[in-house]
């Protein structure tokens, strides 16, 4: 397998992982709320593909990466349509506290997915990681935002941006120092994952305004 090849499947493989997480983060969100079929499925697709296509957006890139592979729709539309057979309100407590360490993954994959992409595309490193951090981000403020909620990502006051932000720095050093494309994307994903987790099991918060 050529490095070009390996770095395609490792990418594809890493946007479809991250989808399906923030899917199901999505129908999580969709289930607490009590919404029907019809949101259930758009929630959770807006978490699955809102960071990728803003970034597809910015870049100008097309088609846009869920377009490219019609797949990962199913798969989207399988998930809503599963937790609505499947899913009774004494799953959503249980569901909601283990939702976090696949959403800490797919913030982890799509951090490092996006800043890979800017990088490929030829974009300066800043750029890169900034649009990296909006991939893993800001599929999770729509999320919460159709869901009438101020966004996790601001109000937990657990790091969130900031590690998908550090995770991008990593995949452009890897990618500054010559490592293969899929082991920079990896090692990227990996970092930020861990952090997350990390972040979460240790509790950690960042500074708060204190006026």
């Amino acid at each position: 397998m050529s490095t070009s090849t390996g770095a395609y499947t490792a990418l594809y493989l890493i946007e479809s992982a991250a989808t399906l997480a923030f899917a199901l983060s999505g129908v999580v969100e969709a289930a607490r709320r009590r919404l029907d079929a019809v949101g259930v499925v758009v929630v959770a697709g807006l978490a699955a593909f809102g960071g990728g296509t803003l970034r597809d957006v910015l870049l100008d890139r097309r088609p846009f990466f869920w377009v490219t592979h019609t797949e990962l729709l199913w798969a989207v539309l399988c998930v809503g349509i599963g937790a609505m057979v499947f899913m009774r309100r004494r799953h959503l407590e249980p569901t909601e506290r283990a939702m976090q360490w696949p959403d800490a993954v797919g913030m982890g994959l799509f951090a490092a997915s996006g800043t890979q992409i800017s990088l490929s595309m030829g974009q300066p490193a800043l750029v890169s990681v900034i649009l990296g951090m909006v991939t893993a981000v800001f599929g999770g403020v729509l999320r919460d935002i159709v869901c009438n909620d101020i966004p996790k990502v601001f109000r937990d006051h657990r790091p969130y941006a900031l590690l998908a932000f550090l995770g991008g720095w990593v995949l452009v050093l890897a990618d500054t120092l010559g490592a293969p494309s899929w082991l920079g994307l990896s090692v990227a994903a990996v970092v930020a994952t861990a952090l997350r987790m990390l972040a979460i099991w240790r509790a950690w918060t960042i500074p708060t305004w204190l006026g």
